[in-house]
């Protein structure tokens, strides 16, 4: 088993100190890793808690999940390794610009060629 953990629905004012208060309770907690929002660098309301071994974790699991922390319901899980996106900028594809002649004039206006 990993010693890995997500821990979802935490309050936005969840700090990483709070959270290794409550994680050391179940064992030795080795990192944590609160996820903030770049811009605003609050939190998204979910963290990784890496535990020191997987009994630990596993201890962490039966003592956390579906729990009242903080007013909210923990959620607390082995974390799933992270899927692969592709990289580049922003989403959607690709472009035309509209009517068939690619300029976005309703495509009848090329001289005497009749669509």
């Amino acid at each position: 088993m990993e010693s890995k953990l997500y821990v979802g629905n935490l309050s936005y004012n969840t700090t990483e100190e709070d959270l290794r208060d409550l994680f050391s309770q179940a064992g030795d907690v080795k990192s944590i890793s609160l996820i903030k929002d770049r811009e605003t660098g609050r939190s998204k309301g979910f963290a990784f808690v890496e535990m020191s071994t997987s009994d630990d974790a596993q201890k962490a699991i039966d003592q956390f999940h579906g729990q009242q922390f903080q007013t909210r319901t923990l959620t607390v899980n082995i974390a799933r390794p992270r899927e692969e996106r592709p990289r580049g900028f922003g989403g959607g594809g690709g472009g035309g610009r509209g009517g068939r002649d690619g300029g976005g004039r309703g495509g009848r206006d090329r001289g005497d060629r009749d669509w």
